[in-house]
Formats: C-alpha cells, sequence, structure tokens
C-alpha cells in the first residue's frame, strides 16, 4: 500500500484540497469586504425585490425610519420622563464645560439643543444621550489658546472652536463613510482608561481656580503648571468662595454616594448639578456675590442658535490649532461615544453599529459648528441617567433637546447669576468619578503591560500635555502590536496520553513524543516581519528535540501545523523553502498540516506544494502521523 494525496492508505475521504487558486479579483473583494464589512450590514437585502432594498436601504442609512413607524404612545412616557431628567442634567454641564472651554456659557446651552435632533435622526443607540464632555472641552481649550488668547480675542478664539468642531465632524463622517472604525480601534481600553484618567485630574486642578475664586491661573494643563499656579497666586484665595464650593462638592459627592449604593435613587444624583445651580444663583442674587469676590456667569441672552456660517475660519495663520484639536477630539470622542453606547447596548442584548454612529456623530457636528455649537458626543453620565430614567429610543433626545429650546427661548437670564464656584464644584464631582483606579489595579493585577500603556496615557496627560500624553500610549500600544506581529507564537506539540489530541507541551507537560516526529504548531500569519524568527523557531525546536531525544529515535519528520496561519506572503513561503533545505540536509522531511485556503494558494502559485510534493500535506495532524508511519515502514520494507 501507498500512501494517498493529502491522506494515509486506505482512506481516500479524507484529501486536502489542491484546487486552483482563485482569481485576484474574488481575493480582494473577499478581503475588502472582510476589511469594511465585517458586519455584513447588508445581509438582509439578499433575495429581497428592488422595492424592499430601497426601504431598507433608507432605514439602514436614517435609522429614524426603523424605529419611529413602529413607535407607540406608550414609550413616550418613558422617553418623557428620561428626557426632561437628562435636560436638567444638561443645562448645568452645558454651562459649565462651555467655561472650560472657555467660550461662552450659552454655547454650551446650544450644543444640547440641535446636535441631539441630529442624533434622534441618524443615531442608532437607543440609551445614548448626547452632549458636551469635560475632555474636548479641555483639548480644545488647551490646543486653541496656544494660538490666539480667549481673553484678549474671544471671538477669533470662538470661531477657531467652531472650525474645530467642523474638522472633527468631517473627519468623523469620512470614518464612518467609508468604515475605517478600525483607526478608532487603535485607541485600546487601557489608553482611554489612563487618558481619561489623566484628563480627569487636571480638569480637577484647574477647577481649583474657581473653587477658590482666583483671578489669575496659568494656561497649562499639566500638574506642576497648576500646583505652582495655586501657589503664586495664594493671596488671592477668598474663603468665602472656598466654603461656598466646598460645601457643594460635598453634596455632589453625597448624591453620587447615594446612587451608587441604591441605583433606583439615580435621580439624586441627576438632579443635584440642577439643585446646586439654583442654589447657587439664588444665594449669588440675594447675597450679592460679586461684592463679596465671587464670579458669576455672567449675561446670558434668550433666543435658539444663531447661524456659525460665516464664523468658519481657515486663516492659514491659525489653522493649525483646530486641525490638531479636530483629529484629537475626533477620536476621542468616537472612541468614547461608542463605547459607552456599545456598553449600554450590551446590557439589554441588543446590538449598535459603530460605523453608523461615527456618521451621526460626524453630522452632529458639522451641522453643530454651523448653528453656535461645540463639540458633542455621548457622554457617559448623562447616558447613564438616560438609561436608568427608562428610555426606550432616540426620542429621548428630542425631548431633551425641546426642554433646552425652552429654556433658551425663557429661561436663560435667569442662569446668569450661577456663581463660578457652583460650576468648577460640579466639574469637579464629575470628574472624580472618572478617575478608575479599580480598572488601572486591575490592569496591575493581570496585565503588566497594558498598565504601562494606562500609565503612559496618564502620566503623560497629567505632567506634559494631552496629545504627548495620547501619543505615548498608542505608541506604546503599536509597539505591542508590532511584538505580537514580530515575535508571533508557535509551539511544540506532543500527544496526550489515550487520546488523539495533541497539544502545547508547556501547557501539558505529561504529553507524550511522537517517535521520529516533530510537531510545531505556527499561531500566526507568516509575513517578512516575523519569518525570520519563525525560521530560527523552527530549526530551534528541532536542535532541541535532536540533542534530547534517546539514540535511536533520530528526528525524520517535522510536521509544521498551519492552522493557526492565516496568510503568508513571499517572504514567507521563502522562509519555508528555506526551512526545507535545511532540514532535508539533515536528511528531515518537512509535512504541512491543515494549510488555510489562502496559503495554499499562495504555496500552489509559488511552486512550493510541487516542490514539496503533495504527498506531505495532510488535513490534520492525526493523518499526517500515520502518513510517516507508514512512510517509515514502508522505506524499512525496501
Amino acid at each position: 500500500m501507498m500512501p494517498v494525496r493529502g491522506g494515509y492508505a486506505g482512506d481516500t475521504a479524507r484529501k486536502v484540497s489542491f484546487e486552483a487558486p482563485r482569481k485576484f479579483t474574488t481575493v480582494f473583494k473577499s478581503h475588502l469586504k472582510e476589511t469594511f464589512f465585517p458586519d455584513d450590514p447588508f445581509y438582509d437585502f439578499k433575495g429581497k425585490s428592488l422595492p424592499v432594498k430601497a426601504k431598507k436601504a433608507i432605514q439602514y442609512f436614517v435609522p429614524i425610519f426603523q424605529w419611529l413607524p413602529n413607535y407607540k404612545a406608550k414609550l413616550f412616557l418613558y422617553d418623557l420622563l428620561a428626557g426632561i431628567t437628562i435636560a436638567s442634567l444638561a443645562i448645568p454641564q452645558g454651562i459649565s464645560y462651555a467655561k472650560l472651554a472657555n467660550i461662552p456659557p450659552v454655547i454650551g446651552l446650544y450644543s444640547s439643543f440641535v446636535p441631539p435632533l441630529i442624533y434622534a435622526v441618524f443615531g442608532s443607540s437607543k440609551y445614548l444621550a448626547v452632549g458636551t464632555v469635560a475632555s474636548s472641552s479641555l483639548i480644545i481649550a488647551a490646543t486653541i489658546s496656544t494660538k490666539v488668547n480667549p481673553t484678549e480675542n474671544p471671538q477669533l478664539y470662538l470661531n477657531l472652536v467652531f472650525t474645530a468642531t467642523l474638522i472633527s465632524g468631517l473627519i468623523e463622517l469620512v470614518l464612518g463613510v467609508f468604515r475605517l472604525g478600525i483607526l478608532v480601534d487603535f485607541l485600546s481600553h487601557s489608553t482611554i482608561t489612563g487618558f481619561m484618567g489623566g484628563t480627569a485630574l487636571i480638569i480637577c486642578l484647574h477647577q481649583l481656580k474657581g473653587i477658590f475664586g482666583l483671578k489669575h491661573f496659568t494656561p497649562h494643563t499639566d500638574v506642576i503648571s497648576v500646583i505652582r499656579a495655586i501657589f503664586q497666586n495664594r493671596k488671592e484665595i477668598i474663603w468665602e468662595s472656598t466654603l461656598i464650593g466646598a460645601i457643594f462638592l460635598i453634596f455632589l459627592q453625597l448624591a453620587r454616594f447615594v446612587k451608587q449604593k441604591k441605583p433606583k435613587l439615580f435621580w439624586v444624583s441627576a438632579i443635584a448639578p440642577m439643585f446646586v445651580v439654583i442654589i447657587g444663583c439664588v444665594l449669588a442674587y440675594v447675597w450679592h456675590a460679586e461684592k463679596h469676590g465671587i464670579a458669576i456667569v455672567g449675561e446670558l441672552k434668550k433666543g435658539i442658535n444663531p447661524p456659525s456660517l460665516k464664523n468658519i475660519d481657515f486663516d492659514r495663520k491659525y489653522i493649525a490649532a483646530p486641525l490638531q484639536a479636530g483629529f484629537i477630539t475626533a477620536l476621542v470622542a468616537l472612541a468614547e461615544g461608542i463605547a459607552i453606547g456599545r456598553s449600554f447596548a450590551i446590557l439589554q442584548n441588543e446590538q449598535i453599529d459603530g460605523n453608523k454612529e461615527m456618521i451621526a456623530f460626524g453630522l452632529m457636528n458639522i451641522v453643530g459648528s454651523l448653528t453656535s455649537c461645540y463639540l458633542t458626543t455621548g457622554p457617559f453620565s448623562k447616558t447613564a441617567v438616560n438609561y436608568n430614567a427608562g428610555c426606550k429610543t432616540q426620542m429621548a433626545n428630542v425631548v431633551m433637546s425641546l426642554c433646552m429650546m425652552l429654556t433658551l427661548l425663557f429661561l436663560a437670564p435667569l442662569f446668569s447669576y450661577t456663581p463660578l464656584v457652583a460650576l468648577s464644584a460640579i466639574i469637579m464631582s464629575a470628574m472624580l468619578g472618572l478617575i478608575e483606579y479599580d480598572k488601572a489595579y486591575h490592569l496591575f493585577k493581570t496585565d503588566k503591560f497594558d498598565f504601562i500603556i494606562c500609565m503612559a496615557a496618564f502620566l503623560g496627560v497629567a505632567f506634559i500635555s494631552m496629545d504627548v500624553g495620547l501619543m505615548l500610549s498608542v505608541g506604546l500600544a503599536l509597539v505591542r502590536a508590532l511584538l505580537y506581529i514580530a515575535r508571533p507564537t508557535s509551539s511544540k506539540l506532543c500527544n496526550i496520553l489515550d487520546t488523539s489530541l495533541y497539544r502545547d507541551v508547556e501547557q501539558y507537560p505529561g504529553a507524550t513524543d511522537i517517535a521520529k516526529t516533530v510537531i510545531v504548531q505556527i499561531g500566526s500569519p507568516i509575513y517578512f516581519a516575523n519569518a525570520g524568527y519563525m525560521r530560527e523557531r523552527v530549526l530551534r525546536c528541532v536542535r532541541d528535540e535532536k540533542a534530547n531525544r534517546l539514540q535511536g529515535d533520530d528526528v525524520e519528520y517535522v510536521l509544521l501545523d498551519l492552522g493557526g496561519v492565516s496568510s503568508i506572503d513571499m517572504t514567507g513561503v521563502e522562509t519555508l523553502v528555506e526551512i526545507r533545505k535545511t532540514l532535508e540536509a539533515k536528511y528531515i522531511k518537512v509535512v504541512l498540516v491543515n494549510p488555510r485556503l489562502e496559503v495554499m494558494e499562495k504555496l500552489i502559485v509559488t511552486n512550493f506544494i510541487e516542490k514539496i510534493g503533495k504527498e506531505r500535506v495532510y488535513l490534520s495532524i492525526e493523518d499526517a502521523i500515520e502518513g510517516c508511519k507508514f512512510s517509515l515502514s514502508h522505506e524499512r520494507y525496501l
């Protein structure tokens, strides 16, 4: 009996497929689909008539047409309550974060009116609540203030903020349209955790200016500069402001503590910022706070968003700052918004489309930049309140938007008495919840490299700058990814006694060797970056086996398990040729096991299969071992 192709004698059913390689266009289309459409979003279109396809296309690209026709009156009661609740949080947050971005407070209110309406039309998450966020506000302030002083030239500064928002929206839209969400994936969980923690820390320190009532402060964001500014201006500290700020901060933290202990009382934490603003306004009005050195927000004009197209400024002298701010805030806002949307969708066993979310974020920031709004995304605090308030659909964002419209039309002047110390307390309380010590500790206990990536972002943001911290962390994450590519996993497999299983000998030390055979499992694509390492790894494994085996059990076959090799380039093929030549010079035969389709196609077109012989390619390790045994016995017989 002779070995059969791709199996062993007597087994004609289990053969390796040596079909002709697919056409380039077929492979290219397959790769494009897997790269840009891994979720197969148009699966439901198959086999449908043209009108049905058109309807589904509209529903896919404009999600409101998917949920609104089935919207029921009883759902509105839930969305109404949720919308009003998040509006009560949006008002103080909008004013606070606008001050953090060094822009007029009314811009923060505008930003909770138009963008939520756009998201309700194009967004796919039922629970995401749209609004401004502290991290993006500080990034915008820190970046644009390097070019234009917001105090000396407030109008130009505001124009550049709108420009940065437009650029951020365009980047988000392009990423969504071309389904390039893979770029956002470079912001790993560790990076986001460290970046948000570092940003929260410097925001908290910056709010000490409002808590202490300081008139002079530093424009820099690093910890050292902020602490130095506090000590240098310590004579400006107003004890009344400090006392009021401390009371407000303690109250807000107690409200958060109540929510953590009793989740059903989430509304206590939700309305606490609004309560602080109202109390602060009343105290400022009755007590004449400005006479005691406590600054207030100042004039807030009534009226809805004026158009701001004329404010967009692409002057070459200043454009570098909006470009930098737009790019960074686009990635950070996308990573934060999509992660939060997915987190709350998972709680209900639902999914959201990340690419549609990017399109929705892009459109709402583009439209927002043209209607006097600055950058918005899906903040965690508002989304958590929206979810806990029982929202059922995106209608909650519509309700919030209408509440903000009424506020802008009738109530805005009432908030002009809001003391800045109250806003500082609100921001500081919100930021304290973003420093996630438990997650950092968990990273330290489970993955030291991830912890280093996290701390690089945290310390870089806190002690250098936000963009440097972000780049440091992303750079380390890329180094780690390159290490995975350049030094892929490979392992020697042995047989687990009395079974047909073959497993890594390091994981199962009791596994037994196979006579005259070494099995090496390769667990990654073979590219130019790792081909040399892979060659040395295989040859070293064979060398060690020859040295450790007993006399009479010389290695005669090396089985390369390629089941985990998803692709191979020409350098990889040449590496296999070198391995074969080197081993055959030592009278050791190379056998391939379970090469995948793309790998097999490359080996066929490069004539490697022809050189090695089809009888040296097997479907499984078990088939290969039986084939090798048969060849050994046949050679002895001859």
